[in-house]
């Protein structure tokens, strides 16, 4: 699964629109046109071909992480300054970009560790607490667990299932 698969299946789970998509990247400090919104979710060439998932515009490691810090702006508001002044950290080489999106949906959504619990439940995987803790904890923790492919995949599609029943619920 590659960064923009990522995007795509977010972008669908919890139907983020292009308009969006847009202002999340441009909030992140990255500034695209609707129609790089587009080929970064347009595969390339037919079916058959496409077992690799190529994209019109591919979308790396530092990119996704900047949609995702626009994406928690542009949900929860952006952060009040602090009164030090204090250095930004240079961003350095992103390894776990499936952790880097787990974490930063659980902000964006507002999501406890039991609601994310009940995202996996809702797409079949039943990870432990301790499990979640070690995906969620920081790259140099003593704990930590590299959060693979299987896990961030089954956790979009039960963030859809979830989001599309409240929908559901809500329009009755």
């Amino acid at each position: 699964m590659n960064n923009n698969d990522r995007l795509l299946r977010l972008r669908y789970a919890i139907d983020i629109k292009d308009n969006d998509l847009m202002k999340a990247f441009e909030l992140g400090g990255l500034t695209v046109t609707k129609e790089e919104v587009r080929d970064m979710l347009t595969k390339v060439g037919t079916p058959k071909e496409n077992e690799n998932n190529t994209y019109a515009k591919a979308i790396n490691n530092e990119m996704l992480d900047k949609f995702l810090n626009g994406f928690i702006i542009l949900k929860r508001g952006e952060q009040e300054k602090k009164t030090e002044s204090v250095a930004q950290p240079k961003s350095k080489d992103i390894k776990y970009i499936n952790n880097v999106l787990l974490k930063k949906l659980k902000i964006a959504l507002y999501l406890t560790s039991d609601d994310m619990l009940a995202v996996f439940a809702e797409a079949g995987v039943y990870p432990s607490k301790g499990e979640l803790g070690a995906i969620l904890r920081k790259e140099d923790h003593r704990n930590f667990k590299p959060c693979g492919d299987k896990y961030a995949r089954n956790f979009l599609k039960g963030l859809g299932m979830v989001y599309r029943s409240q929908e559901n619920r809500n329009s009755r």
